[in-house]
């Protein structure tokens, strides 16, 4: 076991609480930090405090912004007929790089599960179905393709069903360059199950 002074101590369990960071990793930040240069450890101090100061969610979709409402949600050139359902902003993110969807989103911060003790009173739930007016025309879920997603999406399904808007699911499948011998049977089930005419 390492003996480190308390202060030390302290940083690596504060680095350890980052999600995907264990032990070793905290140490390695830990010591990476205190060898850089003073202002460099308090320009990084300084950019956690604003960043937690300023950042805020949007009013509308609930995407991280430090205006409100968000650039997305603001901007007139985007679709408003069509709202994507993601489980968290981060996942924005990776929509956006693709360029290819150019409607608003809706962040649900979570998802439904049971086992974990959350349900659909847990999520952002009833501020979409608020969203859902004359305007909106589709909803596209993009919950991620695990259990808690594939519940979340059929739930949103079934509960906008009424409100007579369309609700589609964002395809599953094998991935481009990927080979079909290394693919497990969900993901090979629901790339046959995903098929389209070519």
């Amino acid at each position: 076991m390492d003996f480190y002074p308390i202060a030390i101590e302290k940083l690596i369990e504060e680095f350890a609480k980052l999600p995907g960071i264990g032990y070793k990793t905290a140490q390695r930040l830990t010591i990476h930090v205190l060898n850089l240069p003073g202002e460099e450890v308090k320009e990084f101090a300084e950019a956690l405090i604003k960043a937690r100061g300023t950042i805020k969610y949007c009013s509308i979709c609930g995407n991280f912004t430090d205006s409100d409402p968000c650039a997305v949600c603001s901007n007139p050139n985007r679709d408003k007929s069509t709202i994507c359902v993601v489980e968290q902003p981060k996942d924005i993110i990776a929509i956006e790089k693709v360029k290819e969807f150019n409607g608003v989103y809706h962040v649900l911060h979570g998802n439904i599960s049971p086992m974990a003790g959350r349900g659909p009173e847990d999520i952002k739930l009833k501020e979409l179905i608020r969203r859902i007016n004359g305007e909106v025309k589709e909803v596209i879920v993009a919950t991620n393709p695990n259990i808690e997603g594939e519940a979340t999406a059929m739930y949103i399904s079934k509960v906008l069903k009424p409100l007579e808007v369309k609700v589609t699911r964002i395809a599953h499948g094998i991935p481009v360059g990927g080979d079909l011998e290394y693919a497990d049977e969900v993901t090979l089930a629901k790339a046959i199950e995903g098929r389209k005419e070519i």
